[in-house]
């Protein structure tokens, strides 16, 4: 998948795509919809549009983090859909300033030269989000591009949705989010130095960041990993610990992996942690001792979770 960062001056064979349009965060299976009707829409290259920023960092700063996927996240999430090219259009005070006619006309067809335009039945666009799903349709038939929009899905209890989705992940429910998504919830990103802490217990880590996203329960998880970068490439099995880590003080949040039966130095490689079920809340213990006896316990758990996965 070739990632393009603007809409300006792409090259030849960067255009013409049949082409989803949305923020599309978590990819859940709404939006898995919207992409797969832009695939059956005519033949044509597969792509995405996207923002980055997310349009409501831009627009509404201190708002708190919500964002179920940072970039490089969708970004492999998408590329495994078979999406041929990401347009991960700068959302900026030019883009956000461009009225719904200008953004079709000057983005859409000027700088993307698009052959055929999907997004969902809720999809807005242009200044203060002026226009909707029926002005994209009107402008695509005055402009000379194809639009089709796809219907808002759910499973007659939830419409599927991000909003849905953190909540289910904010109290635990990580196979609820799963459901909705069409594949389990994943963190995403760089191995970090941390403390190196659980090396000495017996249990070392991969550490990695979280800023910017909306957070899961805190506590302990069993995982799916895959490394992307790097000599130990491949998937893996193991045990996540997100949160403050209250045994060590007050500390940022972080995502703490612990891969079963792996000893090899990951430190500057990505991983995709995906969080299977949830084990139980983080918790303070009376000594280290009390607490390598509930990692043991732990890990014995998630080790009997993941044996058919």
């Amino acid at each position: 998948m070739r990632i393009h960062h603007d809409w300006k001056a792409l090259p030849l064979d960067a255009r013409g795509a049949t082409v989803a349009m949305g923020n599309f965060d978590g990819i859940h299976l709404g939006h898995r919809s919207v992409i797969d009707a832009a695939r059956a829409a005519c033949d044509a290259p597969l792509g995405v549009i996207t923002f980055e920023p997310h349009p409501r960092q831009f627009l509404v700063p201190a708002t708190p983090p919500f964002r179920l996927m940072n970039a490089e996240s969708r970004a492999n999430r998408l590329a495994r859909l078979g999406v041929d090219h990401l347009y991960e259009l700068p959302f900026d005070a030019v883009l956000a300033g461009l009225s719904p006619e200008d953004f079709a006309r000057e983005v859409l067809v000027g700088g993307l030269g698009v052959r055929h335009v999907t997004v969902g039945a809720d999809f807005h666009f242009g200044h203060k989000r002026a226009g909707d799903a029926q002005t994209l349709a009107r402008l695509g038939r005055d402009l000379g591009f194809g639009t089709t929009v796809a219907p808002l899905i759910g499973d007659g209890e939830v419409e599927y949705s991000s909003t849905a989705i953190r909540k289910a992940l904010a109290e635990g429910r990580s196979r609820d989010a799963e459901r909705m998504l069409g594949h389990w919830h994943r963190i995403d990103g760089e191995v970090l130095h941390g403390d190196k802490r659980g090396r000495d217990l017996g249990y070392p880590t991969a550490n990695m960041a979280v800023e910017g996203l909306h957070l899961p329960r805190f506590g302990v998880y069993a995982v799916l990993v895959d490394v992307l970068t790097g000599a130990d490439r491949g998937s893996y099995k193991g045990v996540a610990s997100l949160g403050v880590r209250p045994m060590f003080g007050e500390n940022r949040p972080n995502l703490e992996v612990h891969i079963f039966d792996f000893n090899a130095d990951l430190y500057g490689q990505h991983l995709s942690v995906a969080l299977v079920e949830y084990l139980r809340p983080e918790a303070r213990f009376d000594s280290l001792d009390a607490l390598v006896a509930q990692m043991n316990r732990d890990s014995q758990g998630a080790r009997e979770i993941l044996a058919t996965r």
